[in-house]
């Protein structure tokens, strides 16, 4: 590595534990299996590294074969490019209950938007997995151990991504990379499967310089725990540990103020979440990052049953007020007006619905990622 470059992240998967009560999808094990997983590079460059956990496993997890290549379509690599992946020398790795493993850098070419795609062969039983449950994207899962094959014609299609965090890629070492941490608006939850649209690739489309790397996890609160420890605690794991990160964005709120409601627990007050936006801008600007900001999302024709639906209005018109006057954030984007339908306060604008009323489809997530300020961002 020479002066002038340095290792920063390229993609991200933010994970979560297998034994949390996911709502909309389910964790699974392995055994004498490969699971063949596309990531997506938001930057790119000229060497790769893998990152791979077992955070949140049960047993050792045993990785008999990994290989990386670049995708050419579906499940299906360009084998030309196709390479072993080596931890430390060896083309196997154990990886201990709670651990992670970085693999040695790899000589493979790739520009932003670029697909790799990483092979990995699992011998032994897994138990549940360490997994990100609605990437938007597929693994693809097979018997034995298959990981050179170019087409896995009899694969299993699984809507989760499993075992892996993240790709760094080495770059200049004045790259600007932002971190997006949130919830299912960054995710990508309503957006086209496989097709990259979230609101984090339209982000990155507008760029000239740098790159935002995704940590959304649909379901993720700021103040509690529900699908993924909390935003507060996140800030450390899933922004701080990023090679590169300079900069921040967050969106919050939704599920603090209504996903509680299916199990009883009480909505977040206005109180608790500016307090809480309060303290991860702090952290953030203690830590020498800039941070931006959006204001909660509409929700109010939300189809899933058993959310305080009408009864949170209030709290999330004083929380966005309060974001759009408070000076705490380098900047805001105000994500609310950008997707609200103006003839219905609080429900997503029919254009921009991905049909739950609570999710934003591809064109929402365009118009989401229009209302951030670039220059403010990356200038």
């Amino acid at each position: 590595m020479s002066a002038t470059t340095a290792w920063v992240a390229g993609f991200r998967s933010a994970v979560i534990s297998p034994y949390e009560q996911v709502k909309l999808a389910e964790s699974r094990a392995f055994a004498d299996e490969t699971v063949r997983q596309p990531l997506h590079l938001a930057g790119g460059g000229e060497q790769f590294r893998i990152r791979l956990t077992n955070l949140y496993g049960q047993a050792p997890l045993v990785v008999g074969a990994a290989r990386v290549a670049l995708r050419k379509t579906g499940n299906e690599i360009i084998t030309e490019t196709d390479t072993v992946l080596r931890f430390d020398g060896a083309d196997q790795l154990t990886i201990p209950v709670g651990g992670a493993a970085i693999s040695d850098p790899v000589e493979l070419a790739g520009t932003a938007g670029t697909d790799l795609m990483l092979s990995l062969y699992l011998p032994e039983p897994t138990g549940l997995a360490t997994f990100s449950h609605q990437p938007s994207e597929i693994a693809y899962v097979t018997e034995g151990n298959v990981t050179a094959e170019a087409n896995l014609a009899a694969a299993e299609e699984v809507p989760a991504r499993f075992f892996v965090t993240g790709v760094d890629v080495l770059a200049p070492a004045d790259t600007p990379v932002a971190v997006a941490l949130g919830d299912s608006w960054f995710e990508g939850v309503g957006s086209t499967m496989s097709a990259n649209l979230r609101s984090v690739d339209a982000l990155n489309s507008r760029l000239d310089r740098g790159w935002v790397v995704n940590q959304g996890i649909g379901g993720n609160r700021l103040l509690t725990n529900e699908i993924g420890i909390p935003g507060l605690d996140r800030f450390s794991r899933d922004v701080l540990s990023v090679p590169g990160v300079s900069r921040m964005l967050i969106n919050f709120g939704i599920n603090d103020l209504i996903l509680g409601g299916m199990s009883g627990e009480p909505a977040a007050t206005t109180d608790e979440l500016i307090a809480g936006f309060t303290e991860i801008a702090r952290r953030a600007h203690d830590a020498g990052l800039i941070i931006h900001a959006a204001t909660i999302g509409p929700y109010a024709g939300c189809v899933y049953p058993g959310m305080p639906l009408e009864e949170t209005q209030p709290t999330r018109r004083e929380v966005n007020e309060w974001l759009r006057t408070t000076d705490v954030f380098d900047a805001v984007f105000d994500v609310a007006r950008a997707v609200e339908d103006p003839d219905r306060p609080g429900f997503i604008h029919p254009a921009f619905d991905s049909g739950d009323g609570m999710h934003l489809n591809d064109a929402g997530y365009r118009a989401m990622a229009e209302t951030v300020d670039i220059a403010a961002l990356f200038g």
